[in-house]
């Protein structure tokens, strides 16, 4: 099983990057474990929103992963921020 054309392995170093590259962006200090989950789960919200509105996806790969991963983390970072508050 594959996630966005990454295995497995892949979705997990790629996702921890992502998520400790929004991390460094959004200022929060997460560790390492919740960086790679916010990477994944950012990825996986990122796709579901824009296959909603109909917009497609980054591609394929690692580079598109990690572009998706990233941005969603940063969106689960401010929900996150704005829930807290």
């Amino acid at each position: 099983m594959d996630v966005n054309g990454v295995g497995w392995v892949a979705a997990i170093i790629v996702g921890g990057l992502a998520g400790w590259l929004a991390e460094m962006v959004m200022k929060s200090n997460m560790g390492l474990f919740m960086n790679i989950i916010l990477g994944i789960v950012g990825a996986i919200v990122l796709n579901a929103i824009l296959q909603a509105a109909n917009i497609g996806s980054f591609g394929a790969g690692w580079g598109a992963y990690l572009i998706t991963g990233f941005i969603g983390a940063c969106i689960l970072i401010f929900v996150g921020r704005l829930v807290r508050r």
